[in-house]
């Protein structure tokens, strides 16, 4: 070991130390350590045990250490700090502006353990209201995150799309005489991807020779009819460059999954040459699959039966339905949330913000609910038509029972129950929690059923199956929460919700009227699914939806006998 690569296991362990909280004292001997390390004129590792130690700052217990570091290149002070640290903590130590004491109150104070839950933290503001942060604070991090992030390989759909669109325009712009389309995963609007894929009749020359006058850019894989390219700070791209005769085939075997693509030439033939995609589903006598239904070996035994339903679009949705305000941890007051919303077009919303028990988001007492109404009473009247729902995001406890009294509960137009503290369950502990909740009466609607943050977290392990029966059999809805780094309800389980005569709601979770916009990532998924707008609660006008709860009240007041 040099005396730099020395220098920093002492750093590393004098800012976990910090972060645990142990001795500062021992901290701080350990980041002088480093220090004086670093400035050594002579390297350690040359030393015998009588020079080692008459160096400025060495002593026994340090020496030892540096022996074990040399000789095992290991050193079991640090090991064992390590091993009660969350991988996660160890990657926000990388982020400028992070130090030791922050990244203690992230973890220790806010319960955060991984880079993609304080990316997600800083999205819903709640970075800025711990102690010692702030707005500035909050967005740097985000900066830093975002920096971080970009050659780490994988990408969330919602954060390459601007991306692939630009570069889309720029190509067919320049290059006027020849095709170009997106493929693969990017195409099949999938969650996370790794390239954007285009396929092309290009000459690869000519493609090269566009980009060669990019500062930066790096041809990673070449070969005759493939192209992979590194954009500085930008998603790879992955081009598939074919013959003009043989485009539309191979837009449809790069753009099918493996699974249907497989199922697709088991049974059926690509005809020679095709002129378009509608062409090879008409030689074949099935009905036109949409390419982000292009998943599975099912999807064909729907279009041999006949037309694929139409799925949801975006204009689809009527009202935000899950929102954060400045009473809890949102960027906006209510007014200002529901006055961007009828800009937009939306008939309705829900305000819902934290409960009690989400002190770190400020959540609501009963009394500040109360409060909250009032509020809401006085807007509704001046904004008439449109109208504000009482909700709240109600935390799952432990024990699967809501976080408020049924008498505090029984104010609310509706509830949505989510879990949000101690998401490290075995999946016996998950269930009962979910299913508790989605028995309670007072449920409506059951947010980000498995609490996933996407490429950060995976989320407690939840059996689908058992999980979308209890709703059915409890008339609760199942939210597609639209924020693009959850996406949960995940869209391989929605077409079996939809089977059981459960209801989805594509919800932004907004905590700004910004967040408004995120509803479209979930009807992107929502389509992977097959889900049409009858199928989607925030779809339903606001005659439709008072309806809705008129029902869901009389359920609760059964339930309640």
């Amino acid at each position: 070991m040099t005396n730099y690569e020395i220098a920093d296991q002492f750093s590393l362990l004098s800012k976990l130390m910090d972060i645990h909280g142990e001795d500062s004292f021992k901290a701080k001997s350990y980041a002088s350590a480093a220090f004086n390390i670093e400035k050594l004129p002579v390297e350690l590792a040359e030393l015998d045990d009588a020079e080692l130690y008459s160096q400025k700052g060495i002593g026994k217990s340090l020496g030892a250490k540096i022996r074990e570091l040399l000789s095992t290149g290991k050193m079991s002070a640090l090991d064992s700090i390590l091993l009660s640290t969350p991988a996660g903590i160890l990657e926000m130590m990388t982020i400028k502006g992070l130090g030791p004491k922050k990244i203690a109150i992230i973890w220790k104070d806010l319960g955060i353990e991984t880079l993609g839950e304080l990316e997600y933290a800083c999205n819903e503001n709640r970075i800025a209201q711990a102690k010692g942060f702030g707005a500035k604070t909050q967005e740097n991090i985000l900066q830093s995150i975002a920096y971080y992030k970009q050659n780490l390989g994988f990408h969330l759909w919602a954060e390459v799309e601007e991306t692939a669109n630009t570069v889309l325009i720029q190509l067919r712009a320049i290059f006027t005489a020849n095709k170009f389309s997106f493929t693969g995963d990017f195409r099949r609007q999938n969650e996370t991807l790794e390239f954007i894929e285009i396929v092309s009749d290009i000459k690869p020359e000519k493609l090269i020779a566009a980009f060669a006058a990019m500062e930066g850019v790096k041809i990673d894989n070449q070969a005759e009819h493939f192209l992979l390219l590194h954009i500085p700070n930008q998603p790879r791209l992955k081009f598939y460059l074919v013959e003009t005769e043989m485009f539309y085939e191979a837009l449809f075997t790069t753009t099918g999954a493996n699974e249907f693509l497989i199922a697709f030439l088991e049974e059926y033939k690509i005809p020679d040459k095709p002129r378009s995609e509608e062409a090879i589903f008409e030689a074949n006598k099935l009905a036109f699959i949409p390419p982000a239904q292009r998943e599975t070996r099912a999807i064909l035994a729907k279009a041999a039966k006949g037309a694929i339903p139409g799925v949801i679009q975006a204009s689809d949705i009527k009202a935000i339905i899950h929102s954060h305000s400045t009473w809890s941890d949102g960027v906006d007051s209510i007014e200002k949330m529901a006055k961007t919303a009828i800009d937009k077009g939306f008939e309705y919303m829900v305000i819902s913000d934290h409960s009690q028990i989400a002190y770190y988001a400020q959540g609501l007492s009963p009394e500040r609910i109360a409060a909250q109404h009032q509020e809401v009473d006085t807007l509704n009247a001046r904004l008439a038509p449109f109208k504000i729902f009482k909700s709240i995001e109600v935390d799952i406890l432990n024990d699967g029972n809501l976080d408020y009294t049924p008498k505090v509960l029984d104010t609310l137009d509706l509830v949505i129950a989510s879990v949000h503290s101690n998401l490290k369950m075995s999946q016996e502990k998950a269930m009962e929690r979910v299913l508790a909740a989605v028995r309670n009466p007072f449920t409506t609607i059951l947010g980000h059923p498995t609490g996933r943050l996407l490429l950060s977290r995976k989320g407690y392990p939840l059996d689908h199956k058992v999980l979308i029966d209890t709703c059915a059999e409890n008339s609760v809805v199942i939210e597609v929460n639209a924020h693009p780094k959850r996406l949960d309800m995940d869209w391989r389980w929605m077409e079996y919700a939809i089977e059981r005569g459960v209801l989805l709601s594509i919800d932004p979770d907004a905590h700004a009227t910004a967040g408004y916009h995120d509803v479209y990532y979930g009807v992107m998924v929502a389509q992977k699914a097959g889900v049409t707008a009858k199928n989607n609660l925030s779809s339903y006008t606001l005659a439709e939806f008072e309806v809705f709860l008129e029902a869901y009240r009389k359920k609760k007041a059964k339930a309640l006998i």
